[in-house]
């Protein structure tokens, strides 16, 4: 098999080498003529400059698959040497992602010799074409372990370089001499060696080492065996070229995710903490952005603009400014710009945020005179929003700076927790009950309470706002997610779907138009503005009433089977709400 594929490969590779110095015998011999001539223009049959793009254009191509060629022999080679019989993809400096370059470059071998393992996989669908069947099943168990690709991130440079994501006019920013020291925090649990350490790379790079005062390590209980011995090894090559740089804290026992946040915090010395995740990479220039803004007002929580890493590929997407905000279930999401902000032109300034994504600076001793973040709260999900409201009902403020750039891997499944629902449903309800007084009741009811509504003509099917977009509900086969939601509020609305509550967004409330035998769903306002009737009359157990047509929402079968939603004169028909949640609507 091996003296096959050299044969295979020497047999491509010689051709295109003659035809490389052919061409360039000929088109050499050309121009010399036509210079001699003096009349090289009248004689070209197309523009140069469309001539030159043509050529130069094959010549890159043949340069590329020569260079292909190069380096597969000499994997060839090397193979042979150590006795391996199979050819694998060729790591190349200049493309980082080595399946992306393969196919750019003509797909030099067209057919996969090896038979494809994981056909369903999310990691194979834009990388490892190439990959052996060995190598499929080690690159498919790293990823299940820590659910992005650590077979390429190991073979990825430390110091690899990224693109540089900020405004052109960030560029310009001049930033006062003298700024506060910087210690930066890295929380981890079971991550892989090599994305820990291009992050810890990331930083001493791109961090001016004057501010850059330690960079303290937290391990939250993990049991990934490399980041025992592997790492300390590691932590001591770092601080062997800068002594005391690198500091690693590992707890006894697993405390989630804002408690070790906040040992990172009791451990920093400097004036100005980063409190990051372990799997980033942070761009030129994040730092002096950050120090300044605290150094101008301490009470300021910052936080960086994210870009994200591809779990698969590793390549790094740009994402657009944003402020961060969260929804009723206390779940952070993106939302737009705020006026004020647009209206001051300058796009290198502080964006106010209500809250932030779990990233972030702050002044250390500000952050412990509010409290830091609350260590009640369990594995992940909601103490981001929980120091957000922290943060401002304490005096201080949350922004984003645009100017400040971090690359965040995300992953394609957190192995270190199947289903997060429990804890993230816990911290949630958590945060409402500690900061939210009267607004407590929305979180309740956004975590499924209440759910579902059915007709007890048939209680397999519930009310379902159906497609989306789209304005007609259905009945539905009962499944318990949010198109099921259903709150009944007392004024007499009934609210179809997840809670929105937001400026630019309305809830969907349940109409009746007043003709034909559908009910609709319109945005709430919009339904009032139209006269759509989304008053309705109703009780756990008996019908539903519109207030001003008299008519009842209803069930009936279809033609299918199946039940459809009417609106007519009223029935025998009763619904029952599955949960109250005691007054609330009252006012």
């Amino acid at each position: 098999m091996l003296r096959r594929n050299v044969l295979r490969v020497l047999s491509i590779g010689l051709p295109l080498v003659f035809a490389f110095n052919l061409l360039l015998i000929f088109y050499t011999k050309r121009i010399v003529q036509e210079l001699i001539l003096g009349d090289r223009q009248n004689k070209l049959q197309f523009a140069p400059s469309e001539l030159n793009w043509t050529v130069m254009d094959r010549l890159s191509q043949l340069e590329a698959n020569l260079q292909h060629l190069k380096q597969t022999m000499k994997l060839a080679t090397k193979q042979s040497e150590d006795g391996v019989g199979t050819l694998a993809t060729v790591k190349d400096e200049k493309h980082p992602f080595p399946d992306t370059a393969h196919a750019k470059e003509g797909d030099f071998f067209k057919e996969n010799p090896h038979k494809v393992l994981f056909p369903d996989s999310e990691l194979f669908r834009k990388w490892g074409r190439d990959l052996s069947e060995a190598q499929q099943k080690e690159a498919e168990d790293l990823f299940q372990k820590f659910g992005y690709n650590v077979y390429l991130s190991d073979r990825l440079p430390l110091n690899r370089t990224i693109p540089d994501t900020r405004d052109s006019r960030c560029h310009w920013k001049r930033y006062p001499s003298q700024l506060p020291s910087l210690s930066v925090i890295l929380i981890f649990v079971d991550e892989a060696l090599s994305v820990i350490q291009r992050a810890i790379t990331s930083i001493i790079q791109r961090t001016p080492p004057q501010l850059l005062k330690e960079v303290i390590l937290v391990d939250d209980f993990s049991s990934n065996g490399e980041l025992k011995a592997d790492l300390d090894e590691k932590i001591k090559l770092y601080n062997q070229k800068s002594p005391g740089l690198l500091k690693i804290i590992r707890h006894t026992e697993r405390r989630g995710l804002a408690a070790a946040r906040n040992t990172g915090r009791e451990a920093a010395t400097a004036d100005v903490v980063a409190i990051l995740d372990a799997h980033v990479e942070v761009n030129v220039g994040w730092a002096e952005p950050i120090l300044a803004r605290i150094q101008e007002d301490r009470t300021v929580i910052v936080s960086p603009v994210f870009d994200n890493i591809l779990f698969d590929t590793f390549e790094l997407i740009k994402y657009a400014l944003a402020v961060d905000g969260f929804d009723w279930e206390l779940w952070c999401r993106y939302d737009a710009l705020p006026k004020d902000w647009i209206d001051l032109h300058d796009v290198t300034a502080p964006v106010r945020s209500p809250s932030i994504m779990g990233i972030l600076a702050a002044n250390r001793l500000f952050l412990e005179e509010i409290g830091s973040l609350d260590a009640g709260m369990l594995t992940y999900g909601g103490e981001n929003v929980e120091l957000s409201l922290r943060v401002w009902q304490c005096g201080g403020r949350i922004e984003v700076l645009p100017c400040s750039r971090v690359a965040h891997l995300e992953r394609h499944h957190k192995p270190y927790s199947l289903d997060l629902t429990i804890p993230m449903k816990r911290n949630a309800l958590r945060v409402a009950e500690i900061w939210m007084d009267e607004y407590k009741d929305m979180v309740y009811m956004a975590w499924n309470i209440p759910l579902q509504m059915k007709n007890t003509l048939d209680e397999r099917v519930c009310l379902d706002q159906g497609a989306v977009p789209g304005n007609t509900p259905i009945m539905h086969h009962c499944h318990q997610y949010s198109p099921q939601n259903v709150y009944y509020h007392l004024t007499g609305e009934f609210y179809v779907g997840p809670l929105i509550a937001q400026r630019d967004a309305d809830d969907r409330c349940l109409t009746d138009p007043g003709k034909g035998e559908k009910p609709t769903l319109e945005p709430c306002s919009k339904a009032v503005k139209d006269r759509l009737n989304i008053h309705w009359d109703f009780k756990p157990g008996r019908a539903v009433i519109n207030r001003v047509t008299k008519r009842c929402l209803e069930m009936k079968k279809d033609v299918w089977g199946g039940y459809t939603l009417v609106l007519q004169a009223c029935t025998a028909q009763v619904w029952t709400i599955q949960y109250t949640v005691r007054n609330w609507g009252s006012d």
